[in-house]
Order: structure tokens, then sequence, then C-alpha cells
């Protein structure tokens, strides 16, 4: 068939190959400031939005970079330049004008803090969209390219943003490491740092400023409407990771130099491709990747304990069971079928079966011919979970205004949490009581040796 040609993919992995090979050999002045700058900005962004993220004000960061285009937009129709400096200056003085209204709204009227970032954010975003055609509709020369602010154009980076990016980011890294300790506890705290005498408003302030600055310097990387997403998808991610905040920060730092370092490779290799999306992508990508997998609080970790905990329930269900119909044929007899089992225990025939197998491979359960009894160890748990059942239904008879049949609901769900340290606190509560509500026994400790 003429004309037709055989896709080969061996050409295309070979051609990708040395495409990277040529962005990692730097000689690309261009590519290797697009690099630096993605790398500068995913770091600084993702440290300083982790503050943000925490305080529970994630939306700031986006109202800012969109109250920033207004003022990138006058200071280019008041100096008709395009120098990296004019455009910094009048996007970090309309962006913090943002951030005043922002503050100032809540504080002086009725309207609450979300509701202000709503109201500046598209605002100030309807004002620099106007602004902007206004621009383009005039015949002032270097107006071309300002449009692209609004997703970024990274390919256009120069060495003055690269300037200005590492002012910033030695800025912000030197800022947090500072304050840290101050940062920190008005994150967590603010009412307690304020008890401290910890001048909260200014160190709010100071942070405020940092994510300003490090919005204003991201625009021409991934623009205003993607700058949230590189503030807050890094920490969001290392949520599931660590809960500590050093920990946080650092994860963050290295997941937004991460999605920096693939997003500017992409867009080497593919120029079609916007380095600027392309890091939000892979930001995103890194996010459901810990989502599914972080051995802290991923999905499958936390499916998997969920399995192991449900599993440990009905166990423990079955063990305090033979120790009821123990302790109603008193103690005489240790064996009982699965029909005397199921008569107390609502519970499947299959599903117990498979359970007493699991009591067998643990050692808490014996099988005596068509029976199943409690071994010495069994005996011991389930003593104990009696016990705890007995004196949470106590505690809450005690304390808590619930029918009998509440108070055994809920204890049936704590005796499977309570340690040994809250029986102790229950116990010195109850003053030595000896039975439950229902008037059964509560086991002592040394049940087991006099049995």
């Amino acid at each position: 068939m003429q004309g037709f040609e055989v896709y080969s993919d061996a050409s295309v992995w070979q051609q990708t190959f040395d495409q990277l090979a040529l962005f990692w050999s730097f000689e690309d002045v261009n590519a290797t400031w697009v690099l630096v700058g993605s790398l500068l900005l995913g770091m600084s962004a993702s440290v300083i939005g982790a503050f943000a993220f925490l305080r529970k004000r994630s939306l700031l960061g986006d109202a800012l970079a969109h109250a920033a285009l207004p003022g990138v937009m006058m200071a280019f129709l008041l100096s008709g330049s395009r120098d990296a400096e004019v455009i910094f200056s009048g996007a970090l003085l309309s962006s913090l004008l943002g951030f005043w209204i922002i503050d100032w709204l809540p504080k002086n009227t009725k309207i609450k803090p979300d509701a202000a970032l709503a109201i500046t954010l598209s605002f100030m975003f309807a004002l620099g969209l106007m602004l902007l055609s206004l621009i383009q509709s005039t015949d002032m020369p270097n107006k071309s390219g300002l449009d692209k602010l609004l997703f970024g154009q990274a390919a256009a980076i120069t060495s003055e943003d690269i300037h200005l990016l590492v002012y910033v980011t030695s800025a912000v890294l030197i800022t947090v490491i500072l304050f840290f300790d101050k940062f920190r506890l008005i994150a967590f705290n603010r009412l307690y740092a304020q008890t401290l005498g910890i001048s909260v408003r200014f160190y709010e302030f100071l942070l405020a400023l940092m994510i300003v600055l490090s919005v204003v310097v991201g625009l021409q990387l991934v623009g205003v409407v993607l700058m949230a997403a590189i503030l807050l998808t890094p920490i969001a991610a290392a949520r599931f990771w660590s809960h500590q905040l050093s920990y946080l920060l650092l994860l963050a730092g290295i997941f937004g130099a991460l999605s920096a370092s693939i997003g500017a490779q992409i867009s080497y290799i593919a120029p079609a491709m916007p380095t600027g999306p392309w890091i939000v992508v892979s930001l995103s990508l890194v996010f459901f990747v810990s989502f599914l997998v972080a051995p802290q609080n991923g999905l499958i970790k936390r499916y998997l304990d969920y399995r192991r905990l449900r599993l440990r329930v009905a166990q423990e269900n079955i063990l305090r069971t033979l120790y009821k119909l123990l302790e109603r044929d008193h103690f005489k007899r240790n064996d009982f079928t699965v029909a005397q089992i199921i008569a107390l225990r609502n519970i499947q025939v299959q599903t117990l079966k498979q359970t007493l197998k699991q009591l067998q491979k643990q050692g808490l359960v014996r099988e005596l011919g068509d029976g199943f009894a409690l071994s010495e160890t069994g005996l011991r748990r389930a003593i104990e979970l009696t016990r705890r059942h007995r004196l949470w239904e106590s505690y809450l008879s005690q304390h808590a205004d619930l029918t009998s049949e509440q108070v055994h609901q809920q204890a049936e769900h704590m005796e499977h949490i309570l340690n040994q340290e809250h029986e102790e606190q229950i116990v010195a509560e109850l003053m030595q009581r000896l039975s439950d509500p229902h008037g059964q026994p509560i086991p002592p400790k040394n049940t087991i040796e006099e049995l």
C-alpha cells in the first residue's frame, strides 16, 4: 500500500531517549531555565502552601493568584514594559491588595471568611480579564502573550525570571526555617499561640507575604488558574505518608520538585504540551498514588487494617460467647457445639466454622469431638473481654442516660478497643462494683486461677 508507513515503536522510544539525554545534558539553555525555574517553584510553593493547607485556608493561594492578574495588566498599561521586575511588582501589589480585602471583609462585616475569599477571587479575576481585553484592543507593542499568564508559558521564561525565583525561593525557605516553631504553633493552635504572647498577626502577615511572593513569581510558569494546585496538592499528598510537620514539609517539597521535573521533561519531549499543566497533572498522579499506597494513611493500608479489625472482632466475639456458655453452666462444662454457639451469637454457620478454625490455629480454642472448648489462653482472653464489656456497661449505666440495650450495644464495640489503662481508670471510677447493669458478675482478674 503506497503512502503507508509502519509505525515503529523502537524509533519513537529511541527518539524519546535521545530527547531526554539532550535535556539532561543541559546544552539547551532554555530547557535548563525551565527545569531550574520549575524546581525552585515546586519546592518553595509546596513548602509555604503547606501552612495555608494546615490552617484550613486552602483557597487563599487560589484567591491571591487570581488577584495578581489586574496588577500585572495595570503594570503593563502604565509602563508598556513586560520586564520581569515590572510584572512582578504589579502582581505583588495587586495580590497584597487582594489579601487585605480577604482579611478586612470578615473583620468588619458579617461576611464569612470563605465568602470573602470567593468575592475577592471573582472580583479581582474579572477586573484582570477586563484590563486584558482593554490591552488587546489597543495598539500597544509587546502586548502579545499577556494572555499566556492565565495558564503559564514556561518556554518564555527568562534569566530575570530565574533570578526572581532564586530570591523568592531563598526568602521562603529561610523564613520557614527561622520561624518554623511559630508557624507550626499558629497553624495548629492559634489561640494557644496568643496566650503565649506570640504576635500572631505579624506571623500570619509574614506567612501570607511568603504565599503572595510564591504565587506571583510562579505566574510565568503555571499561570493564574493552576497556581493553587502547586501550593496545595503536594501537602495533600504528603498527609498520606506522615503526621509530623517537618516530614510533611520535606515530602511536600520533594513531591513539588519531582512533579516540576516531570513536567519540564515532558514539555521538552513534546513541545506542544505546556509545562504548567503537566506539572499539575504529575502532582495529581503523585496525589492519587499516595492516596492508594501510602503506608501511613493510604487506601489499601486502611482497607487492610479494617479487614484485620473485623476479623479480630469476629474472633473475640466467639471467645466471649464461649465464655458466656461456660458461665451459664457454672464452669462445670467446657465443650459446646456449633448449634449452642449460634443460639447465643447471631452468626452464619459457615462464618462461625471459619472463625473457629482461625481460633484453633492461634491456640485459643480446642476441638473436642463435635464441640469446641476454650484453651487456657483463650479463656484468659475471654475473661479479659467479658470483664471490659461489663465494666463499660456499668460505667455507661452510671454516667449516661441510656437504656440497658443501648448500654449493651455500646459495650459490644468498646470491649475490643479498651486497653489496660482504660480498664484501670474505669475500675477506679466504679469503686469496685461487682456486677453489670444486667446483674451479671464482672469477672475479677484472677478468675482463671479460681477456676
